[in-house]
């Protein structure tokens, strides 16, 4: 059935989205959906199933006036009760929600209301902003680079001169600008570390009348704002690599699916598209290259799974965003049935050093296997949170210590690469170097670069159980292992809070085992880890709560 509703959805293309259409008809409820069953020859099950799995568009957010950021950035730093006892005081309870993570990790009191995302101090000025729905919110952060230049960070020099390279590049061959892209080791910076270079090759390779370039811009990590960085203050340099991919894969078009949850990001890329089309880098017939290449925007509509590929692709496709088995790979069956490239923000902003400096030098930054500069994001629990880049290699103390400052409170771990990366307690600070091999042999993972202190006053078990949480309420539901395991683990360590039953050890490791070897995706398989480091390091303080 799946590949049947892509080739039906497909006929349609991206001009008249599916996935668009059924976000724009609203909540299922609205009966939208019957409507598109029928003009895309699909059954009301399929467009019923993905109406209704979106937050977004959920029942339990029908008629809310306000969400509540309830990621755990905002959850460790305790400021979200307040936040909500505050709207209470001008909203019924009925009309504020829940939403995870807005990206404001860096000062948290974060909350939706009126298209818009509002942190920090902006809840102190709630009267004014409900009096004036378009008041802007007063986000700021630090951002800074120990790279020499920067790189990622680095002004860039004006839409014209910044896309000078990119004539360059269209009057050379595009296996010669591939071949830098893999001299250069760039490995995919959405978690996964795969070579972005060989990625492309493949896709290259595969004879197609139509390919998709896809940037995978649903950065729903809570504790994450790289992506939301890049967007907003350097989206010429993502669309820079969308560009140049397009080109040496022979691909027309690219989507950048982008969070709803970041209205302020996707108003920054859409004017870096008028900004590059203006200028004749985006278009038909390119310089006069004969290469022509246009660019569409599209929301999501709340699904931390859609930031998995391939269920990023079912979204797109209109259906329900379950996980793919694989083989086929999206880079020989991807959106619509056609070979498709999905790389996160980061990778592809990447691109341009990489073809300006040539791929050799950009291969000598970092470690022989983790190459070039990497951006790390520190939440509010830091002396200076903010967005840091760093050479891959970097020792982690320098981020948490010197650029960091180093906490604002008694912190005990870190959680690093989001809600299933590695869960390091402070005293292994030392040990680590911020790159893909050091996090790996020590038993954690790097995964997005996000860093969230937890500090010692928040109880382990807590946010253990909130982590299982997290992944039930974000399972696709394929498979069970994901969807009832991260349920179970919930229950049980619920139980334990509660004082109603202690953990049996051996059924939480053997739920544990079954999640991570039985899972379809990284969700479900990866959830285990940081639960598995926590057992290993804060055993002691959690002994209570076993049997």
């Amino acid at each position: 059935m799946p590949k049947n509703v892509s080739r039906l959805s497909g006929r349609k293309g991206l001009d008249n989205s599916l996935f668009q259409r059924l976000v724009a008809g609203g909540p299922p409820e609205a009966g939208v959906h019957r409507q598109l069953a029928r003009e895309y020859l699909l059954g009301e099950a399929v467009t019923y199933g993905a109406a209704s799995f979106y937050d977004l568009l959920s029942e339990k957010n029908a008629g809310k006036k306000v969400l509540v950021c309830d990621g755990s950035a905002c959850l460790c730093a305790g400021t979200q009760d307040a936040v909500r006892d505050r709207l209470q005081s001008h909203f019924k309870p009925d009309e504020i929600g829940t939403i995870t993570c807005l990206g404001r990790c860096h000062e948290n009191s974060a909350f939706y209301m009126h298209g818009r995302n509002y942190s920090g101090a902006d809840i102190e000025s709630l009267d004014e902003i409900i009096a004036e729905p378009n008041a802007v919110s007063g986000d700021s952060y630090v951002v800074e680079s120990i790279c020499e230049p920067p790189i990622l960070t680095a002004e860039i020099p004006g839409v014209e001169a910044f896309y000078a390279l990119l004539r360059d590049c269209l009057n050379r061959p595009a296996e010669e600008l591939l071949e830098s892209v893999k001299a250069s080791k760039l490995r995919g910076r959405g978690g996964a570390g795969f070579p972005a270079g060989y990625k492309s090759e493949a896709a290259r390779k595969v004879e197609a009348d139509k390919k998709y370039i896809i940037c995978n811009a649903d950065e729903g990590d809570p504790g994450a704002y790289i992506d939301r960085y890049l967007l907003e203050h350097q989206p010429h340099r993502v669309l820079f690599g969308m560009l140049l991919a397009g080109y040496y894969v022979g691909s027309d078009e690219g989507v950048i699916y982008l969070r709803a949850e970041y209205p302020e990001s996707i108003t920054a890329i859409k004017k870096a598209i008028e900004e590059a089309t203006a200028a004749g880098c985006i278009g038909d017939d390119i310089f006069g290259s004969g290469f022509s290449f246009h660019f569409k925007v599209i929301a999501g509509a709340g699904a931390y799974i859609c930031g998995e590929e391939t269920a990023l692709i079912a979204s797109l496709e209109g259906q329900r965003p379950e996980v793919s088995v694989r083989p086929p790979y999206p880079t020989t069956e991807g959106l619509f049935g056609k070979p498709t490239v999905v790389n996160n923000v980061e990778t592809f902003a990447s691109v341009h050093s990489i073809l300006s400096m040539g791929g050799e030098a950009y291969a000598a930054i970092g470690t022989s296997e983790s190459t070039g500069p990497k951006l790390a994001c520190l939440n509010n629990l830091f002396n200076r949170p903010g967005l840091y880049e760093v050479p891959m290699g970097t020792p982690l103390s320098v981020i948490v210590n010197e650029l960091g400052q180093g906490f604002s409170q008694p912190v005990k771990a870190l959680h690093i690469g989001g809600p299933l990366g590695g869960l390091v307690p402070v005293d292994k600070i030392g040990e680590l170097t911020f790159d893909f091999e050091s996090f790996q042999e020590a038993g954690f993972l790097l995964g997005h670069g996000s860093i969230i202190a937890i500090p010692e006053c928040f109880p382990m078990i807590e946010y253990l159980e909130h982590l299982f949480e997290f992944c039930a309420v974000e399972s696709c539901g394929k498979c069970f292992p994901c969807r009832i395991g991260s349920v179970r683990g919930q229950e049980m360590l619920r139980a334990a809070i509660d004082g109603r039953e202690k953990i049996n050890r051996e059924l939480l490791d053997d739920l544990l085992e079954t999640m991570e070897l039985g899972s379809l995706c990284a969700h479900g398989g990866g959830i285990p880890l940081p639960i598995k480091n926590a057992l290993q390091y804060f055993s002691e303080e959690m002994r209570e709560h076993f049997a």
